[in-house]
């Protein structure tokens, strides 16, 4: 099991990611706040994407975000370093996003 410390790097490193990557090719236009629940860490973190940019990272969930991500410490972590394919991965139930379908839809740019 990752360590929260784990999941909170692996989240700045795809926000770091994400910046080298936003004006790179088409800006994705979605701006909404996010939250990534690590369901067997008890723990969440915040922040909101916004111009294919990951920003404004904080511990704690946010119960209004109009995106969840949620899943286990070792499924995010692999999926921050590409060892999971985010697909497969909701797919087999390993990992759960909650959000309407236009935002899934750009989100899949980003991943």
């Amino acid at each position: 099991m990752a360590s929260v410390d784990e999941c909170r790097q692996a989240l700045h490193d795809l926000a770091s990611r994400l910046e080298r990557h936003a004006d790179v090719g088409q800006r994705i236009d979605l701006d909404r706040t996010l939250a990534c629940r690590v369901t067997d860490l008890d723990t969440a973190f915040h922040g909101r994407i916004t111009g294919g940019r990951l920003v404004d990272l904080a511990d704690g969930d946010d119960p209004k975000a109009k995106i969840a991500l949620i899943t286990g410490s070792d499924d995010l972590v692999a999926l921050v370093q590409g060892q999971l394919d985010i697909t497969k991965a909701v797919a087999s139930r390993r990992v759960s996003i909650k959000a309407n379908p236009f935002d899934l839809m750009k989100l899949r740019k980003l991943l």
